[in-house]
């Protein structure tokens, strides 16, 4: 009788399978990882959507407040000289940051009523949106404006001639800034400042 050797069965060491769980981790980590980048773009783009709505709607604040400016309605009534709380103006430039923001813009009611009434803030498009505006004269002293004391802008000479000696001298006229803070939904702030001019 002739006998048969079989080989002894080799054991597996579930080497595969040990590579396949780690493949797998891997995989579960860069999925938790692409998902979470997904929820911080999708806040991130939410953020800039309030930010850009409150930008629009600090923009036709600005354009409300020129024009009460302009018309020197009531409690201005056309006297830039001195402070004037009812009116949100301030006849000096205010102290601002490295941004150039009015501090008083940056701080609570109590640093704010300093200078304007927090009355007048502005209810925006929803009654979650707050704006509130600050104006002050770019001058270094209160009373009448002058090259030495204000920022001025000043015309081209007028009287039709080439002659310099004969012209006209322009007009100046003294730079106003008016800073506006809208403040809107999960702690979203935004912030519009415009410059303009006021003929002496």
């Amino acid at each position: 009788m002739k006998r048969i050797s079989v080989a002894p069965r080799s054991r597996q060491g579930g080497v595969v399978l040990i590579f396949a769980l780690i493949i797998l981790v891997i995989m579960m980590i860069g999925a938790v990882a692409l998902l979470r980048s997904m929820n911080a773009s999708v806040l991130s783009a939410g953020n800039l959507a309030f930010h850009q709505d409150l930008v629009n709607q600090g923009e036709q604040a600005v354009s409300t407040v020129l024009t009460e400016f302009k018309n020197a309605g009531a409690p201005l009534s056309g006297v830039y000289t001195a402070d004037m709380v009812a009116a949100n103006y301030k006849s000096t430039a205010l102290p601002v940051n490295a941004q150039g923001i009015p501090l008083v813009l940056l701080g609570n009611n109590t640093t704010f009523s300093a200078v304007g009434t927090p009355a007048n803030d502005i209810t925006g498009a929803t009654p979650d949106v707050t704006i509130r505006y600050v104006i002050d004269r770019l001058c270094s002293v209160t009373g009448e404006a002058s090259i030495s004391t204000c920022v001025q802008s000043t015309g081209l000479p007028t009287g039709g001639t080439a002659n310099r000696n004969t012209a006209v001298a322009p007009p100046s006229a003294t730079v106003y800034r008016l800073t506006v803070r809208i403040s809107g939904p999960r702690n979203t702030q935004a912030f519009v400042q415009s410059s303009f001019t006021v003929p002496d």
